[in-house]
């Protein structure tokens, strides 16, 4: 017998596929709490509202707490239960894809290119069980960085955590807030060449801001 729709559920149109578009809100969604005006405009770029942007992390959400991916909860520390494959139905075939080692994991790095960021490219690092070692955003191969000298130069979305890593070495990383969030602790020159202490924080590897004390 076909159980009659209650009134929650009366009227409620199926969920459509999860699409690029909505997998790039997801992305803004997470950067919001820093750099809400760049997120605004970002979001507006893809036509999108605020709601839609919230229902896009919603059903995000709900697909990391699914049961395929809670089964993943045995895998080494630092993977997480999104799983290669499920990151594939979403941006479709990588625009390349890698064999890479780091420390002692073999891995693929796969890349896929995002519309609002087209001098990135989205990354992800996938152990040979389909888990997702690791995924945020690098500079595509190809594209010129950015020249990053002085802390004038470290602005809201202008570097990923390895450009600035390399520029201002050495810089210790650091444990990030949540499961997207990085941090690095370094040196860097004003335009003076006075020295500071500086506490870089990024998401989805992303420069959000940085935290400046005198050196």
């Amino acid at each position: 017998m076909v159980p009659m729709p209650t009134p929650a559920s009366a009227g409620k149109q199926p969920a459509g596929p999860f699409t690029p578009r909505d997998f790039q809100l997801v992305l803004l969604r997470r950067m919001a709490d820093h750099n809400p005006g760049l997120v605004e405009d970002a979001r507006r770029e893809l036509g999108a509202s605020l709601a839609q942007m919230r229902e896009a992390n919603r059903r995000w959400q709900a697909m990391l707490r699914s049961p395929r991916s809670r089964s993943a909860a045995s895998l080494p520390h630092g993977l997480n239960g999104m799983g290669g494959a499920r990151i594939r139905s979403v941006l479709g075939e990588p625009e390349s894809a890698v064999p890479r080692r780091i420390g002692d994991l073999e891995c693929e790095a796969r890349q896929w290119a995002l519309p609002l960021w087209p001098d990135l490219r989205f990354e992800v690092l996938v152990a040979d069980n389909g888990a997702v070692w690791n995924e945020w955003l690098v500079r595509a191969p190809g594209a010129h960085g950015p020249e990053l000298r002085t802390l004038d130069d470290l602005t809201p979305w202008s570097c990923t955590v390895d450009e600035a890593a390399r520029a201002f070495a050495p810089a210790r990383p650091l444990q990030g807030s949540a499961p997207t969030r990085w941090g690095l602790a370094f040196t860097a020159p004003d335009a003076r060449g006075q020295r500071h202490d500086v506490v870089a924080e990024f998401t989805w590897g992303l420069l959000q801001r940085t935290a400046v004390s005198d050196h």
